[in-house]
């Protein structure tokens, strides 16, 4: 992997020096233990998302022409484009909760 320098095997072989007044030999190796637990982790997650990734990317071609958008005509409220599940885009949440503030906050905002 591009830009880590270490693995768990350099960990784990990697030897300190010692010294008079240095750290430890046994809670620097249990540090490190732990430090190759966590880094074990994180490659499993990262090959696990990987895989989620791919998975996703191979399902796309196939979800996108199943579920192609049709263009809304709507005028009544409760037919907007907004107010339809599964089709509001993040404009229109976001404008729906402009107006949700305006109507709980409208003095509020108004005042500042």
């Amino acid at each position: 992997m591009a830009g880590i320098k270490y693995t768990t095997k350099d960990i784990f072989e990697q030897d300190f020096k010692t010294t008079m007044r240095g750290y430890s030999k046994e809670e620097v190796d249990e540090f490190l233990d732990e430090i190759m637990k966590d880094y074990d982790t994180y490659e499993a997650k990262l090959k696990h998302l990987k895989e989620e990734v791919s998975r996703l990317k191979s399902q796309a071609p196939s979800s996108l022409s199943q579920s192609a958008p049709q263009p809304a005509m709507a005028t009544s409220r409760s037919e907007r484009p907004e107010f339809r599940s599964g089709t509001a885009t993040n404009f229109d949440i976001l404008k729906r909760i402009n107006r949700l503030e305006k109507e709980v906050f409208g003095k509020q905002i108004v005042e500042e």
